[in-house]
């Protein structure tokens, strides 16, 4: 998902998307320290994935208090 799309969410699909997200990619943490991982690479994207969330996330609680 691309960030433009990220700031077309109502807060409530923002943080269930963050929520998924990071489900996900705890799994596939797990998967990789049993050595079931295939591709390595998703790990990547959605780490960043989860750092543009956080970043729509902290763009609009700063522009609230503002």
């Amino acid at each position: 998902m691309k960030i433009a799309e990220m700031r077309e969410l109502t807060p409530e699909e923002l943080r269930h998307q963050y929520e998924e997200t990071a489900k996900e990619l705890f799994n596939l943490r797990v998967q990789q320290a049993t050595g079931q991982l295939e591709r390595s690479s998703r790990i990547r994207a959605l780490r960043r994935e989860v750092a543009r969330l956080r970043t729509v996330q902290t763009e609009r609680k700063k522009a609230s208090v503002a």
